[in-house]
């Protein structure tokens, strides 16, 4: 089997990437840019997939391909119906990310929280050198402990995020995107509840024609102006531009972003040229990429091809 992974570099170095070679002849590219693509999987069986888009055109150019690997949850980079028209099979990968992004989110939740940026360079600037106390109030913080923690899509990560809240104190609500999980460990209720009451809302749901802006103006005027919103899901789910205008005119406290709607980043977003920067945190989609996560991504996707081979492929 000829093996072509096309974007090594959304999973970085990793230990056991070289198990892939048991597999079969295996072709690495770091990145792949579209007009590439079907020279690069010109008699592959089996392609490996992170953002490189595999749609019809590819799938018709590439009648050797078997097996589409994608090295991710979500699959809106494959053409899944015209693949299966064309008898190619699609596995993506699941499951490997949940302690990642449960970590992460509560990183960036107290990064925001605690104020960390302002009493760092309190210190270092040399002010804390001059005062005449041994403490600092000038930015408050407050406890998790009997807050509202608010969850948008209770799937694996957000039941995790939801478990680790409880642990903190908090009453942790949750709002159900798909209107399909009746998850009884935790108190389910609409959005506008959620939005009005919680004083941490935390995004864990997939992009979809039901999440697309779920978060826009009208959403944000409801949260409370002392809320913190954090988006580990999709980006599109929060209105970037509203979100901007949201922390500018401190309608909310502040927010964390690790997903947006265009990655990389477009240079003329509005979040980048908000006014209050410390009120907003942005991080490069990293949340599901500790080394532990992607070096069990890599592990189920050998998993993934060796069980299609098993099945006679």
């Amino acid at each position: 089997m000829k093996i072509v992974f096309l974007d090594t570099d959304t999973v970085g170095e990793v230990d056991n990437m070289m198990l892939l070679k048991e597999l079969g002849d295996l072709e690495m590219y770091n990145y792949t840019p579209s007009g590439k693509t079907v020279e690069r999987l010109q008699n592959a069986d089996i392609v490996i997939t992170n953002k490189v888009l595999i749609d019809k055109n590819v799938l018709d150019a590439c009648p050797s391909l078997k097996l589409i690997c994608i090295a991710a949850t979500g699959t809106n980079n494959v053409d899944l119906e015209y693949a299966r028209e064309k008898g190619v099979e699609v596995r993506n990968t699941k499951d490997y990310s949940t302690q990642s992004v449960t970590q992460a989110t509560f990183a960036m939740l107290f990064y925001l929280l605690h104020q960390l940026t302002y009493y760092d360079e309190y210190v270092k600037s040399g002010e804390y050198a001059q005062s005449p106390i041994f403490t600092n109030h000038f930015r408050q913080y407050w406890e998790l402990n009997g807050k509202n923690f608010g969850i948008i899509g209770l799937g694996d990560i957000g039941k995790s995020v939801a478990g680790v809240a409880r642990t903190f104190g908090s009453n942790v609500n949750y709002y159900s995107t798909s209107g399909k999980n009746n998850n009884t460990d935790f108190q389910q209720v609409d959005l506008q509840e959620l939005l009005v009451s919680s004083d941490v809302i935390s995004i864990h749901c997939p992009l979809n024609d039901r999440t697309l802006n779920l978060i826009g103006e009208n959403e944000l005027q409801m949260m409370k102006s002392t809320a913190y919103l954090l988006n580990l899901g999709r980006g599109g789910i929060v209105n970037e531009k509203a979100l901007a205008k949201a922390i500018d005119e401190q309608i909310i406290a502040g927010a964390a972003l690790d997903v947006l709607e265009n990655e990389p980043i477009n240079a003329d977003n509005p979040l980048l040229q908000i006014q209050n920067k410390e009120n907003l945190l942005i991080t490069p989609h990293i949340a599901w990429a500790s080394r532990e996560a992607r070096e069990l991504l890599l592990k189920k996707i050998y998993n993934n091809i060796k069980a299609f081979m098993a099945n006679g492929a």
